[in-house]
């Protein structure tokens, strides 16, 4: 067999070889990639209704032992009535309930927003009162870094804590992003349902205001459920 033959061979068999372990490791990391994934949602929906320290480290343990203790998964049909996962659930929109002790405080709305450069993805907690919003997060999104990429920090996300989807006479109007501060943009009976915006990034705001009111207006048929305190379930 020639030299070059030969090292054709070597050459074909180191990369079958090379390509075999990436394709192995790549396997073994799965799982650990979809865990970590996991994770990173579940602190975000328990950021959502403070249940965990910002400023402090958890466990992986710690975070899944949180979750399982307070938050349930559930998914809302047309009418606002809640179906098990284990139910046919093909086009009904899901929903988190946090319900430490089986009494409900909240609800967790997921977030799939449009912004100025892609998708901004977080979960938006309302309480059980199905007009006040008790906390916002976001866990990914590709908005530029120190402009509209803000939305990731914690001054803003609290922005949302305590504001009103609906007006004094009960009706949906969801919630604003204000050019600048609120109290200088914002007429003073409107305050309550508008945020702070972020200096330098007015289309990620309009962007992320108009996705929210399209899918809190979604979700609107479980808020008037809670608003009315009327039952949740489908055995109704």
């Amino acid at each position: 067999m020639s030299d070059y033959r030969k090292s054709f061979m070597s050459v074909g068999i180191l990369c079958v070889v090379c390509s075999l372990l990436i394709t192995t490791a790549s396997t073994s990391l799965r799982g650990h990639q979809l865990r970590n994934m996991q994770l990173d949602r579940q602190k975000n929906l328990l950021r959502s209704v403070s249940l965990i320290d910002e400023q402090k480290q958890y466990l992986a343990e710690e975070i899944e032992s949180i979750y399982r203790d307070n938050i349930r998964s559930f998914y809302a049909d047309s009418d606002g009535r809640l179906l098990e996962a284990t139910e046919e659930t093909a086009g009904k929109l899901p929903i988190y309930l946090y319900m430490p002790e089986d009494q409900i405080l909240a609800y967790i709305v997921p977030i799939d927003a449009q912004g100025l450069w892609g998708k901004i993805h977080g979960y938006l907690a309302i309480d059980n009162d199905g007009s006040t919003i008790t906390g916002f997060t976001v866990y990914r999104h590709q908005e530029t870094p120190g402009l509209g990429g803000e939305i990731e920090r914690q001054w803003f996300q609290k922005n949302f804590e305590g504001k009103k989807i609906v007006d004094r006479d009960g009706n949906f109007v969801s919630v604003g992003i204000a050019r600048g501060a609120v109290e200088h943009r914002v007429p003073e009976e409107r305050q309550i349902h508008y945020v702070d915006g972020i200096g330098g990034a007015t289309l990620t705001g309009r962007f992320l205001e108009s996705s929210l009111k399209d899918i809190l207006k979604e979700y609107e048929p479980v808020s008037v459920r809670f608003r009315k305190q009327m039952p949740l379930k489908t055995t109704e």
